[in-house]
């Protein structure tokens, strides 16, 4: 068996040149250019897929070479994944796969007869060979083509960093050399991967949003913020497809959520990160979560504000008038949104998030088997604490003592979640289930009081327009009143709950 550790970038077609015009590639060693045809079986119901296994035969030098690939480990482009090669002699052949439990599986299922093509990959890699400093060398494999399912094709444009010797952060090194100049963007798909969704026909873009399990009691500092940053990073780029579209609030929401964990993670994590660790990536971060912020209060605005007091009056005009011009402005928020999706800064940041998981100096953190519960107990007690001590402070008639309440909670819950299979399992989701119904109300409450911004911006001095808004004011003002009145005592209880 061996391991394929490789970073797979896209980037734009008019760029391909620049690409082999990079210093680094120019001092490299260029191999003669390859044609590659691949063929992708699987049975009918797509047992293989289903199981994270990929079978292809490959087209080489006048012969077929059949590869078996199992899915490991994928985020921000990066994945290790163990592979089998072996000469194909016109069957299908398992016996040299070292591992016993998908050995027994293949055998089992009674593959034979059953597998058929699904669909097929054709390009052209160029590829160099570049050595590093410490004995490290990587490939650089630039592939152009199309994947094909039938009549429907679909573009490959990528580069792969494909690790020879040394450490994955090589790989990482590479592309933010190479992305200083190049819009380069890690691409999370394989092309496998890509293959599947064309033969499935055309699809919405998947939402994501992970909740397995991370850590346990025997996972170790470092591995641990390793972990649940890539598991982060991929819960990003899950979503980004369908951010970019704009066609359905709900991705932009899950990116935005991503980004708020991962600016928690840092928090927690920040004594012990490299110093120029979370230091240079919380900026940024915090730039796009504003973009997508603003995209996301005005998806609110449309869909929970205005759309029910439209619905309710279908024939005001001054409503109507002021769902439009909320609209034409939702439309530039998420214009906004896909401009910063495609700027060469989010494919740096995306390489410089991967590159922090791989970073070595993570390994000089606590490594005995009791850190991570001691580290993660203090971490959740002191936003515990700090949670708390808000509750006590939170007025009901202070909108921004309830909004620094809501972020506590925030933080407290999104550390919850990352340690949760360290804590009892009844004692954790019963103090997620209270914090998750005051967060609710609080964030209901925060929409209500910050929708009076952008209404007013989008009324401006026009009477009818102004109308409209104190009309829509005035729908929702039973439901502000009944949230305020509840919301003292549901603080109550969460401060009594915490006693015991």
């Amino acid at each position: 068996m061996a391991e394929e550790v490789e970073l797979k970038l896209a980037l734009p077609q008019e760029l391909r040149r620049a690409l082999s015009r990079h210093p680094l590639l120019v001092a490299a060693q260029e191999m003669p250019a390859r044609r590659l045809v691949n063929v992708y079986f699987d049975t009918p119901q797509q047992e293989l897929r289903a199981r994270g296994v990929a079978l292809r035969l490959r087209r080489q030098a006048g012969h077929w070479l059949q590869t078996v690939k199992c899915a490991g480990l994928a985020a921000g482009g990066l994945s290790a994944r163990p592979e089998w090669e072996q000469p194909y002699g016109g069957r299908f052949d398992f016996d040299a796969i070292d591992d016993r439990r998908l050995a027994r599986w293949l055998a089992r299922r009674h593959l034979e007869g059953r597998l058929q093509p699904v669909f097929s990959t054709v390009f052209r890699r160029r590829t160099w060979r570049i050595e590093r400093e410490h004995g490290a060398a990587l490939l650089a494999m630039f592939d152009e083509g199309l994947v094909r399912c039938g009549e429907r094709t679909s573009p490959i444009r990528e580069l792969e960093l494909e690790l020879v010797e040394g450490e994955p952060a090589e790989l990482f090194a590479v592309a933010s050399e190479l992305a200083a100049t190049l819009p380069l963007k890690p691409e999370p798909l394989s092309k496998a991967q890509r293959g599947y969704l064309l033969a499935s026909g055309p699809r919405a873009p998947q939402r994501a949003r992970t909740t397995a399990p991370l850590v346990d009691a025997h996972t170790g500092l470092a591995e641990a913020l390793r972990r649940i940053l890539r598991c982060l990073l991929a819960e990003l780029q899950a979503n980004e497809a369908g951010a970019a579209e704009g066609t359905d609030p709900e991705y932009v929401h899950r990116m935005r959520v991503a980004l708020r964990r991962l600016r928690g993670l840092f928090r927690i994590f920040a004594p012990l990160l490299p110093a120029a660790g979370a230091a240079g990536l919380l900026p940024r971060l915090r730039e796009l979560a504003r973009t997508l912020g603003t995209a996301r209060d005005w998806d609110i605005l449309s869909e929970e504000i205005l759309a029910p007091v439209l619905a309710g009056f279908p024939a005001d005009r001054r409503l109507a008038d002021l769902g439009r011009v909320a609209a034409e402005r939702r439309s530039l928020a998420h214009a906004a949104v896909a401009h910063a999706l495609a700027d060469p800064g989010y494919g740096r940041l995306l390489i410089d998030l991967g590159a922090l998981a791989c970073d070595r100096s993570l390994d000089a953190l606590a490594s005995s088997p009791d850190a991570l519960p001691e580290f993660a107990g203090r971490s959740l007690e002191r936003l515990r604490r700090r949670t708390l001590a808000r509750a006590k402070r939170a007025d009901a008639a202070d909108a921004a003592s309830l909004h620094r309440l809501r972020i506590a909670i925030k933080r407290w819950r999104y550390a919850i979640e990352f340690f949760a299979p360290l804590q009892p399992g009844h004692a954790v989701q019963a103090r997620l289930r209270r914090l998750t119904r005051l967060q609710r109300d609080l964030g209901a409450l925060h929409d209500l009081v910050n929708a009076a911004t952008p209404l007013e911006l989008c009324a401006g001095e026009d009477p009818a327009l102004r109308e409209a808004v104190a009309l829509a004011g005035g729908w929702h003002g039973p439901l502000h009143r009944r949230i305020l009145q509840r919301m003292p005592k549901a603080i109550d209880k969460l401060v009594s709950s915490e006693r015991g």
